[in-house]
């Protein structure tokens, strides 16, 4: 039966381990030759079942992206995040195409307001019995003023955001993985971490597969306003053509 609601299992949610704010707590992810229920490996990239399902009614798998625990996406050689991405994107869309789900879900927590528990670099690809998340999905909160746009790959900051201010959008045909697509968002990544007009520790990545398309939304997180929490109203920020050109300035036109 399809549902609103994801049930979260509290029984288990006590027992995962959280390092991001408890610095004392060991990494479980740097102990590789304890990792158990290994999906898939590729060098330093390693996909397995997560050892914490508190999803009920789902089939949750953690990427791990690298054996570096200090890294990031922004930090990535180029090699290795075309690598990851192109892995990632990979083993989300093979278990969207078994047809065992309603629909299949592949993100990226990033630092303390993020809403994820490990700092080791890791992604999530979610299968969801019952929940069909392109039910909520509409065109226009990937739309926004044009950054850059190359080898069928366009970066937008969004103008009508999901959740509301400072919304990145990487988007292209899902027929070939582009090397732009991956950049674009490591870009966006790098901006909101080093360049970002207020202190910014914590991010989003969120993949979407809608019509023909694979979009990336990177979203700055910060406390999520009051009006968005309490009556689902976005707000947009005056000053998003400024940051727009502001990305350009500092990653386009050198």
């Amino acid at each position: 039966m399809e549902t609103k609601h994801l049930h979260f299992n509290t029984s288990i949610g006590v027992k995962k381990p959280e390092n991001i704010r408890n610095k004392e707590q060991a990494c479980p992810f740097c102990e590789r030759d304890k990792l158990t229920d290994l999906i898939a490996v590729d060098g330093s990239i390693i996909l397995l079942k997560n050892k914490y399902p508190v999803l009920e009614n789902a089939y949750q798998t953690v990427l791990i992206e690298t054996d570096d625990c200090h890294a990031d996406l922004s930090t990535y050689s180029k090699e290795h995040l075309h690598k990851l991405i192109r892995f990632g994107l990979q083993h989300w869309l093979a278990m969207e195409e078994t047809g065992n789900y309603h629909s299949v879900i592949f993100f990226k927590n990033h630092g303390p307001l993020s809403g994820g528990t490990l700092a080791h670099p890791h992604m999530q690809i979610i299968g969801l019995h019952d929940i069909d998340y392109k039910e909520t999905v509409t065109h226009e909160m990937f739309e926004g003023i044009v950054i850059a746009e190359a080898d069928s790959v366009r970066f937008t900051l969004s103008t009508k955001p999901r959740v509301g201010f400072y919304e990145f959008n990487v988007e292209m045909p899902d027929t070939a993985y582009q090397e732009k697509f991956s950049e674009y968002m490591q870009v966006a990544v790098d901006y909101i971490l080093n360049h970002f007009p207020f202190r910014a520790t914590s991010y989003n990545v969120f993949f979407h597969h809608i019509d023909d398309k694979i979009y990336a939304k990177i979203v700055s997180r910060f406390v999520t306003t009051p009006l968005y929490i309490g009556y689902g109203i976005p707000q947009v920020p005056s000053n998003l053509q400024w940051m727009a050109e502001e990305v350009r300035r500092i990653y386009f036109k050198r």
